[in-house]
């Protein structure tokens, strides 16, 4: 909502102005009139095109109403002085008119908008200057800017910055809400969304500022906007993401909630000083495009079947493991998915949430006002849930508490940050817990990999090497249907087109709990799980390689082979 919009209907509804109806349709006009990136006119400008209102009267009624000087800016000539104070430029992107400088440090300016307190305190932090504010109507400000500066169009231009000049960053902050610089992002963030993207890059460099796109789990260049445009790109960003544009040397966080393509998309942005300007990357959070099913995930019968055993539990601990980037939120998200049922409570604590799941019940870490997993997840326990979800056991408090949940009658959800599943039993014990009581309370851990899938339409019958058959046949695979993309406008040449998750389920047997019990080291509980069934996330990948589903490489270059000295002890 714009800053005016709440002042000018209490002014219309309490001065009888207009009438209900009038109000109503008006309001009605401005919902209609939100852009793809939720960005809809002030409720002042649809009743001015409505002809409800004129420009004049609604300035005349805020100016009263806030007790601001009244300003004519038609006839009105301003001092050079105040002039050479603000540049054209800023002027323009800021709405506001210089009319008189008064004495060191003191700027008296025109605004067409006074309510947007964060330009004006911008405007002010960028110029130095203490601002007075007086009003007039914006199209008095935009004729009194041309009349004074002289017209003509803004000089923002698209051209590369010529090698061995230096940047022009002089008012860059200011251009931040010029239309060239909107455009731009938003042909940015189109662009990424069209590419299925999962992340944006805005990366600043001596010479030229890069874009780049990860794509299915890999980074595209593509071509970067101008050098010339990195400081007011950034501080776009920054502004939609509600973080500070004066910030230039500690990182930040945020948030930005847009549609594009009408799609709803959220992106967490991540701001970072670097060398050379701050490095912004945007992570594309897709809620539509989110598939909370088991089906969806990849597995086969059998390993379905397990999880859907794993989530029918009513105490007990399941961990997912796997790096950043890997899937294990969607893995959690999944299970949960799977029970979600009236006749049981689920709470999840997440940092942050990055969906929302329907009748779900979750609560967002808030570190700065302390709320930490281990705080949130303790205040979880008082509201007697069924099924509890950690977004991740970083340290011996989570731990301490999750454990003790999934021995008290809780089946808790969780991931960490191990190489495979076995290893999250020593990653439990590293935190402090003794193994008898990680015995007791761990389920199964799942560990996961994502690789990427052959395109399907471009993707051709290979012939196997006799090196590609012995990979195969070392793992006990005979039956091979190898396929290969060959690149196409769908995978943008790449020859691959989304991706698929492999799996390695480490399920705690009444043996596997006894040696853990008894302190046994990780290659003795590897060999007795692979002495029960469980495949290796090699040994899944090489399944679905054999099936068509992915290649060969993309399962070498994920996974690690398991040596003759990890099967014995």
């Amino acid at each position: 909502m714009h800053p005016d919009d709440l002042l000018l209907e209490d002014i219309v509804r309490r001065e009888g102005r207009l009438s209900d109806g009038q109000l109503a349709a008006a309001k009605q006009q401005q919902q209609e009139r939100t852009n793809e990136f939720g960005e809809s006119p002030a409720l002042s400008a649809v009743l001015i095109d409505l002809g409800l209102i004129t420009e004049e009267d609604c300035c005349a009624w805020v100016a009263q109403e806030l007790g601001l000087p009244l300003e004519d800016l038609t006839s009105r000539r301003v001092a050079g002085e105040a002039l050479g104070l603000i540049t054209r430029e800023q002027a323009k992107s800021y709405g506001v008119m210089p009319v008189e400088a008064k004495g060191v440090g003191r700027l008296r300016i025109v605004a067409g908008n006074p309510l947007d307190l964060t330009a004006l305190d911008e405007l002010g932090h960028v110029l130095g200057l203490d601002l007075e504010v007086s009003m007039a109507p914006p199209s008095q400000i935009s004729a009194a800017i041309d009349r004074h500066y002289g017209g003509g169009e803004d000089e923002v231009g698209f051209d590369e910055q010529p090698e061995g000049d230096a940047p022009g960053f002089a008012s860059a902050e200011d251009e931040a809400t010029d239309e060239p610089v909107i455009r731009t992002l938003q042909s940015i963030m189109r662009e990424a969304v069209r590419m299925e993207a999962s992340d944006i890059h805005l990366e600043p460099l001596e010479r030229r500022f890069r874009l780049r796109y990860r794509v299915d789990g890999q980074l595209r260049e593509m071509e970067g906007p101008p050098k010339r445009l990195q400081l007011p790109l950034i501080s776009r960003v920054k502004i939609m993401a509600d973080l500070s544009i004066a910030e230039k040397r500690l990182p930040q966080d945020g948030r930005i909630q847009l549609r594009v393509e009408d799609k709803a998309i959220d992106l967490r942005v991540s701001t970072v000083p670097t060398a050379h300007g701050e490095s912004v990357v945007m992570r594309i959070l897709d809620a539509e495009g989110l598939k909370p099913d088991l089906a969806e995930l990849g597995l086969d019968a059998e390993d379905a079947a397990t999880l859907r055993q794993l989530t029918g539990l009513s105490d007990g601990m399941v961990l997912v493991t796997g790096p950043t980037g890997s899937g294990k939120t969607t893995t959690l998200y999944s299970c949960l998915h799977e029970i979600n049922r009236p006749d049981r409570k689920i709470i999840t604590v997440e940092d942050p949430v990055e969906y929302q799941l329907s009748g779900v019940n979750q609560v967002p870490v808030r570190s700065e006002v302390g709320l930490s997993f281990a705080a949130a997840l303790r205040a979880m326990l008082r509201q007697a849930p069924n099924v509890v979800m950690v977004g991740e056991i970083r340290d011996r408090e989570t731990a301490e508490i999750a454990i003790n949940a999934s021995l008290t009658g809780h089946l808790v959800f969780s991931t960490l940050h191990t190489n495979d599943a076995p290893s999250a039993v020593n990653r439990l014990i590293d935190l402090g817990w003794p193994p008898f009581l990680v015995a007791s309370a761990l389920r199964a851990t799942v560990a996961q990999r994502l690789v990427r899938r052959v395109c399907r339409h471009c993707s051709q019958d290979v012939v196997p090497s006799a090196a590609e058959k012995a990979v195969f046949t070392a793992a006990g695979i005979k039956k091979l249907a190898l396929v290969r993309g060959e690149g196409c406008p769908e995978c943008l040449g790449t020859g691959y087109r989304g991706r698929v998750a492999l799996f390695e389920f480490f399920v705690v047997s009444p043996e596997i709990e006894r040696m853990i019990h008894d302190h046994a080291g990780l290659l003795a509980l590897r060999k007795c799980a692979r002495e029960t069934g469980m495949r290796t996330l090699r040994d899944d990948g090489l399944r679905k390689a054999a099936q068509g589903v992915t290649t060969l490489d993309e399962v070498l270059a994920a996974t690690v082979a398991e040596s003759p000295s990890n099967l014995s002890v």
